[in-house]
């Protein structure tokens, strides 16, 4: 049988002076090898009459991490430079991408920069430089190869009891996860439950309250260790089962609706 496929947004870059649609490899590995779904990259087209057409054809949407975050002025704020960098065509893309899904009951995944962008997709806010704030961690990059990452941090992350995704993980209270980002959410979006929380207060995972289908975010990167943690295992395990429902049921038509 062949795979269910899952769109992912892709980020833009410019490589060698030229502009490239592109995706983070590990997302990609950790969808085909661990949740066993096919994943297309979708153009950052900045054109959100798109979306539907997308959607038509997929099982899933998984929104990946990035180097860029989301342009403050889609929550309400001044941007500064030290915002940045931004991607205003993902930003563009991500968001309605995320809305329809919700709205269709469409399977959705979305980390780190996804989970930033699942809030305010659904009217919630962003902080930036949170390591500067009192009593709160840095949470940012290690200064290590890119390779290092999922060796270089383990934060602990408390899962709360009976809630969507301690349901996916199997488990609930405190896990241990690697959790690269400057920014986080700030205000919490109206139709979104916060489902696990690090040691500082910081939000590492929610859930779409009204979603018909599964709906998480969460702001650590299970992708690096997909295929060898526990926890990182279970929840792409649970979105793979989430679209390969989806997709047996030929819901795709009836969604669309």
């Amino acid at each position: 049988m062949p795979k269910p496929i899952v769109a992912l947004p892709a980020d833009i870059r410019e490589i060698d002076g030229a502009v490239w649609h592109a995706a983070p490899n590990q997302y990609l590995q950790a969808a085909l090898k661990v949740a066993e779904v096919m994943t297309f990259i979708v153009p950052a087209f900045e054109d959100g009459t798109e979306i539907d057409a997308v959607l038509d054809r997929v099982d899933g949407v998984l929104i990946s991490g990035s180097a860029t975050n989301v342009h403050p002025s889609l929550y309400g704020r001044q941007a500064k430079e030290a915002d940045g960098p931004f991607d205003p065509a993902r930003d563009a893309t991500s968001l309605p991408l995320i809305q329809r899904a919700i709205d269709r009951g469409i399977p959705l995944l979305a980390i780190c920069r996804g989970i930033q962008e699942l809030n305010v997709a659904l009217g919630g806010t962003l902080a930036s430089e949170i390591q500067d704030q009192p009593g709160m961690w840095d949470h940012r990059k290690p200064n290590v190869p890119e390779r290092d990452h999922m060796y270089a941090i383990r934060q602990p992350v408390f899962v709360q009891e009976g809630s969507c995704i301690a349901n996916y993980l199997g488990l609930s209270g405190k896990i241990q996860v690697n959790s690269l980002h400057r920014q986080a959410i700030a205000q919490t979006a109206p139709r979104l439950k916060v489902e696990a929380t690090a040691e500082d207060g910081t939000i590492e995972a929610v859930s779409v309250i009204d979603a018909r289908n599964f709906a998480v975010g969460v702001q650590w990167h299970p992708e690096y260790w997909a295929e060898t943690d526990t926890v990182s295992r279970a929840l792409f395990h649970a979105f793979g089962d989430a679209v390969r429902t989806y997709a047996g049921r030929g819901t795709r038509s009836e969604a669309a609706a």
